[in-house]
């Protein structure tokens, strides 16, 4: 499954990174960053992923508004988190319920 972050530090993404691919996950992050490019970039990452967990604490409004409407508008699943760090993280992934995540490397 291709899961999409948005929002957070870069720092979060490299620690999500390794979880996520143990679980077969791909994981791919935008930064929030709404200014140039960022509309079309955030539009690209939410067409490409399955789920789409977005910051809210470390995000701009806009960022935050305009990935739940990208996704609502493609048929993909949001998850609003304030913050997100590895258990939680594994948590989340458990919760998709995919069949080819083991427990062993998810919890």
């Amino acid at each position: 499954m291709k899961i999409a972050i948005v929002g957070g530090h870069d720092r979060a993404s490299r620690m999500l990174e390794p979880v996520a691919q143990a679980c077969g996950h791909e994981l791919e992050c935008h930064a929030g960053d709404m200014n140039g490019r960022g509309g079309e970039a955030l539009a690209a990452i939410v067409e490409r992923s399955d789920v789409i967990v977005v910051f809210t604490d470390v995000n701009s409004h806009a960022a935050v508004w305009g990935a739940r409407r990208l996704a609502r508008s493609r048929g993909r699943r949001c998850v609003l988190v304030r913050r997100l760090g590895t258990a939680r993280f594994r948590a989340l992934l458990g919760e998709l319920d995919e069949p080819h995540c083991s427990r062993a490397l998810c919890a």
